[in-house]
């Protein structure tokens, strides 16, 4: 377990699960694929495993105790999820709850959930199965869900866009609505939700903003406390070698170009203010302190406590 404390604000890192999350050539496909092998001895093996050329990642929560109130930043794939299009969530079982037992938080002392976007791997554990019902699974928190992503995935506003006619995306609008299903608008009809736009503020320490591209909603959660700084990325960056290259979007991203001005953007920030980076899926040290590099940037130090 990752830990480490910045100003007055715990930070714990709490995994729901590990694995390959496919070709790196292909999940990052502008990326060249000499800056995955001039940068193999230090992405191998923690984030990438060269010889099958496969992204090694997690889908974890970060848990945040600050200002005497317990917040997770993003809630993972969840359990009993339909995912056809996307196998290794499809029916996921984990111990995710227990885990989150282990670090001394239970579903009813967490007050506050932050959604960085609607992606299924962001949403899951917002709800848990009840019968034939899903429910909240942390019955006093608010949920902090992008106003824009909610628009975007919500049933109206997938029939607001036109017909897809490529079978691979057909596939993504079905998961998308499942996805809504049952992790998103259980929490809207319980009026657990909060859809935000322009800006949010937490607390005294923490705030949200946005960062569009990956989703039309993504955000950025921003940490300050006493001398410390942080900037909770969410789907920014799927792989370090975006920070070499933060030009090169993931294909997941749904505006490739608005994604690369949001991640130069957050960044610069980071490495001209000294904010840890902390992105959502990052499969060796979760955290990393960045630097100007040329046109890209660097990692100056990983950190883990």
């Amino acid at each position: 377990m990752e830990r480490f404390v910045l100003g007055d604000v715990e930070v714990l890192r709490v995994e729901e699960m590990r694995g390959r999350f496919g070709p790196g050539r292909v999940l990052v496909p502008d990326c060249p694929p000499e800056v995955w092998d001039a940068n193999a001895d230090w992405l191998a093996p923690e984030f990438w495993e060269p010889e099958a050329d496969q992204v090694v990642g997690v889908v974890q929560t970060w848990v945040l105790r600050s200002e005497g109130r317990t917040v997770l930043v993003d809630t993972g794939v969840g359990n009993g999820r339909k995912r056809p299009g996307s196998p290794h969530f499809h029916g996921l079982e984990t111990d995710y709850l227990g885990r989150l037992a282990a670090v001394g938080v239970r579903p009813e002392d967490v007050d506050v959930v932050v959604n960085t976007h609607l992606h299924g791997d962001h949403v899951g554990w917002n709800t848990r199965a009840e019968g034939d019902d899903w429910v909240p699974t942390f019955p006093n928190a608010t949920y902090l869900m992008p106003a824009a992503d909610h628009a975007r995935f919500s049933p109206e506003g997938a029939a607001a866009l036109p017909a897809p006619r490529d079978p691979a995306e057909r596939a993504r609008r079905e998961e998308h609505r499942n996805i809504f299903a049952d992790s998103v608008e259980p929490v809207v009809r319980a009026g657990q939700a909060v859809l935000w736009e322009d800006a949010y503020r937490i607390d005294g320490r923490l705030a949200l903003e946005p960062a569009p591209g990956h989703t039309p909603g993504s955000s950025v959660l921003r940490l300050a406390s006493g001398t410390d700084r942080a900037v909770f990325v969410g789907d920014l960056l799927h792989t370090p070698v975006q920070i070499l290259e933060p030009e090169c979007s993931s294909c997941l991203c749904e505006d490739p170009k608005a994604a690369a001005v949001s991640r130069r953007r957050v960044l610069e920030r980071a490495a001209d203010e000294r904010e840890l980076f902390v992105p959502a899926h990052f499969g060796g040290a979760g955290a990393a302190e960045v630097r100007r590099e040329g046109r890209g940037f660097a990692v100056q130090q990983w950190r883990t406590n």
